[in-house]
C-alpha cells in the first residue's frame, strides 16, 4: 500500500510558502492508517518497549494505537496546566518565546525503555524536548517513530543520539520517499 496517496498535499497552509501534508484523508481509510501503524511499529517490534509516549495532540492518535500494537503503556506529554498531579516539566526555547512539556512524575519509571511518538518531523524542537524531558525521568529512549519526516527543516540531527524511523520521507516540497518498507534512519547523519 503506498502510504503516499493518502498524504494531501495543501499549498499555502496555514500561510503563503507553506506546503501542508495532510494526513486527515490516511486517518479515515481503516487500511492506511493500520498500515502506518505496522510502518512506525516495525523497526520497534523486538525492542522491549515499556512505554509510548507523545506530546500532544496529533501524536495521540499515533501513539495509542501503537501503544496496542507494541504491548506497552502509554503516557502522555502534555502543555502545562493540562495534567492533574505532580510533574516533571522540561521548559524550552522556539524561535519566538519559549514553551514547557509535562509528564507525571509516575508515568515513566527509571531505566523504561520508552519509544516516542510523533505524526511529523520538522525543525525537531518539540521532540528534542520530549527526549529531554524523558531524560530527565532516567528513561532508556528506544527510539523515535514518525509517520512523516519534512526532512529539509534539519529535525533529524536534533534527536541525536537516538534512532529516527520515518515512514514517509518528504526531501523537498515536490520529492517523497516512501520509507515504510525500509529500515529506520539511524539518529545522524539525516
Amino acid at each position: 500500500m503506498d502510504l503516499r496517496n493518502y498524504v494531501r498535499d495543501i499549498p499555502d497552509y496555514p500561510k503563503p510558502g507553506i506546503l501542508f501534508r495532510d494526513i486527515t484523508p490516511l486517518l479515515a481509510d481503516s487500511k492506511a492508517f493500520a498500515a502506518s501503524i505496522e510502518a512506525m511499529a516495525e523497526p520497534f517490534l523486538n525492542s522491549g518497549v515499556d512505554v509510548i509516549a507523545s506530546a500532544e495532540a496529533r501524536g495521540f492518535i499515533f501513539a495509542g494505537p501503537l501503544a496496542v500494537r507494541l504491548g506497552a503503556g502509554f503516557v502522555p506529554i502534555r502543555k502545562p496546566g493540562k495534567l492533574p498531579f505532580d510533574l516533571h516539566s522540561f521548559a524550552y526555547e522556539l524561535e519566538y518565546g519559549s514553551d514547557e512539556l509535562q509528564i507525571h512524575v509516575d508515568g515513566i519509571k527509571p531505566g523504561q525503555r520508552v519509544l516516542l511518538v510523533d505524526d511529523l518531523l520538522a525543525t525537531g524542537g518539540t521532540m528534542e524536548a520530549c527526549c529531554r524531558l524523558l531524560e530527565q525521568c532516567d528513561a532508556a529512549i528506544v527510539g523515535c517513530s514518525f509517520l512523516i519526516h519534512l526532512a529539509p527543516l534539519g529535525g533529524e540531527p536534533r534527536l541525536n543520539p537516538y534512532k529516527v524511523h520515518s515512514v514517509l520521507r518528504y526531501d523537498s516540497d515536490d520529492e517523497e520517499t516512501d520509507l515504510s518498507a525500509q529500515n529506520e534512519q539511524p539518529g545522524l547523519p539525516g
